[in-house]
């Protein structure tokens, strides 16, 4: 490899990503920067199970390795210290040039950085706060907490020298899964041209839910207005979407579709009501007009929408932003009366998709 530039000469990289679907949707802009600069650079994803789903949606990644690793884990996974040297007999498995190791500003990327070197991975990157001698091979520090998620990704990867390229997010929908959902839309009774509502309910944190009995509500006003909705989730949130769904006129409650037929149900939708969740990314992807949701735990300005027409929608507290998993007082940044929920919505349908912009904030 050149001396001057290892990176760009890198042809076999690994890109380190352990958190959920969204947080590797936002890795397309930094991923697709190295293809641009290195095209025949081979790209192997490594990913949580929830995250490695979305894996298929960026053009940019030719393999993935799925591992739940100890260092992302909420106290599921068991003592078992030879899972651990599995993962590092994994990569050494591939030999790979260098490891890009992207985390969110709360995140060390020097656990990951470890498992690499033992793994014999020479070139290893990561943005960190903390000293921890040689386990990064470049150590990138100072970018703001503040920074978006995409930019805090672009950051890391034009360091070692890849090219800038357009923050927009992007995905791959394949026409096939397109037109299934227009299939099974027209089940319902929705025709391909008929205005449509997405309300997702859920998100992995519940500290980031609008309380379902509102989602309700809200659903019920935009019934009341003449609005068709589907209502989408999983299977294991199937007891807040059935809440949901709870007295309405019968409204159609997926739960069992592919990362691929959901992104392109977020792209056919007229506009998405959401949490901060996946579908809040997806939308941002495709520029479909988006309400969000957003609790006060991060920062609007680390994860919310940037290129979609967007609400959103938060009570100020002096609490936020707090980053935790649950709430111990009930929500109050998301007491957000429905009706303002259905003026976010009225207001954003007419507006035609943008290509960029700033989200634009409504505090309730």
């Amino acid at each position: 490899m050149s001396e001057m530039k290892p990176w760009l000469a890198a042809r076999n990289l690994l890109a380190v990503r352990l958190d959920n679907a969204g947080d590797v949707v936002m890795l397309g802009p930094a991923l697709r920067a190295i293809k641009v600069s290195s095209p025949d650079c081979r790209i192997t994803l490594l990913a949580s199970p929830a995250g490695a789903k979305a894996a298929s949606l960026l053009p940019w990644v030719d393999s993935v390795l799925v591992w739940r690793a100890i260092w992302q884990d909420l106290g599921q996974l068991s003592f078992d210290p030879a899972r651990e040297y599995e993962l590092i007999r994994l990569l050494a498995d591939h030999s790979f040039d260098g490891a890009l190791i992207f985390s969110s500003f709360s995140q060390t990327p020097h656990v990951a950085a470890y498992a690499c070197y033992l793994a014999g991975i020479p070139l290893r990157a990561g943005e960190s706060k903390e000293f921890a001698g040689g386990t990064l091979s470049t150590e990138l520090r100072g970018t703001p907490d503040a920074t978006h998620q995409v930019d805090r990704n672009l950051r890391l990867v034009q360091a070692l020298g890849f090219t800038t390229v357009d923050p927009a997010l992007e995905i791959a929908i394949p026409e096939t899964n397109r037109e299934e959902v227009t299939r099974r839309l027209w089940d319902q009774g929705i025709t391909p041209n008929q205005p449509l509502v997405l309300l997702h309910p859920g998100a992995s944190a519940e500290a980031r839910r609008y309380p379902a009995e509102r989602f309700s509500r809200v659903a019920e006003l935009l019934q009341n207005q003449g609005c068709r909705l589907v209502i989408t989730g999983s299977e294991r949130e199937r007891e807040i979407l059935e809440i949901v769904a709870a007295g309405t006129e019968a409204i159609p409650v997926f739960a069992d579709l592919s990362i691929q037929e959901f992104a392109a149900l977020v792209d056919r939708a007229s506009v998405v009501v959401c949490n901060n969740t996946l579908p809040l990314h997806l939308a941002d992807a495709t520029c479909t007009p988006l309400v969000a949701l957003y609790s006060g735990t991060e920062l609007i300005s680390q994860w919310g929408p940037r290129f979609a027409p967007s609400r959103v929608l938060q009570r100020a507290m002096a609490c936020a932003p707090c980053y935790r998993f649950t709430c111990p007082i009930g929500l109050p940044c998301l007491d957000i009366d429905p009706e303002d929920v259905v003026a976010a919505v009225a207001a954003l349908v007419p507006l035609a998709p943008a290509t960029t912009g700033e989200p634009r904030m409504v505090m309730a």
